[in-house]
């Protein structure tokens, strides 16, 4: 498979999706990363743009699309809808993860509803979980329990990020963990990541 995952900013993919990443790398998948924006907002885009670099690595990403859209001001219009779809094309993808539409981010929401137009050609459309997502209920659930460390590792990669959370005592690793023991439980695994599909075609060998 060619999987492309879509993200506002450095360190969503990580939080959001890696461990369902890393899991495609392993199976052989090629996985490819497309960051929206530059991240201004939440440090020095240089910096971030390092450390995704080198999260990039930890999960086995390809490669790294950068699409430079400036932080917190990304539009849904018909310029980003053709720079998302000619990324989808470029790699082929045939499974697309990205935001959930349902979000208090305003980068969170335009790019979900930019990715659907960009994506209508791509079989398999899957929105991912984030912190700041609402109403968010997963119908597709990953085990991700043997790939934690790896993730975990590619979060922590966002060193200048880890503790911007503005929820006292706990940084994002805390978050994550939290989140991801509360969707394996309701699978009854220890972790998980939750997805919502608009369109996911299963795969018989």
């Amino acid at each position: 498979m060619n999987v492309l995952a879509i993200g506002a900013h450095p360190d969503d993919l990580e939080y959001c999706c890696a461990g369902t990443l890393i899991q495609h790398a392993h199976r052989g998948d090629a996985v490819y990363l497309m960051i929206i924006t530059d991240g201004d907002k939440g440090g020095d885009p240089e910096v971030r743009h390092r450390e995704q670099l080198e999260a990039a690595k930890i999960i086995g990403a390809r490669e790294v699309f950068f699409a430079g859209f400036p932080d917190t001001r990304f539009e849904c219009n018909r310029e980003s809808i053709i720079r998302i779809e000619e990324i989808i094309k470029r790699v082929e993808a045939d499974t697309v993860y990205t935001h959930f539409g349902t979000d208090t981010h305003q980068d969170h929401r335009a790019i979900a509803q930019a990715v659907v137009p960009a994506a209508r050609s791509v079989p398999n459309l899957l929105f991912f979980e984030g912190h700041s997502s609402q109403d968010f209920i997963p119908t597709i659930f990953v085990d991700i329990g043997k790939v934690i460390n790896q993730k975990m590792a590619a979060l922590e990669a966002h060193s200048s990020q880890v503790h911007k959370t503005n929820i006292q005592n706990m940084s994002i690793l805390d978050i994550f963990r939290s989140m991801a023991n509360f969707r394996g439980i309701q699978g009854r695994v220890t972790y998980a990541e939750g997805f919502v599909a608009l369109r996911y075609f299963v795969a018989f060998p």
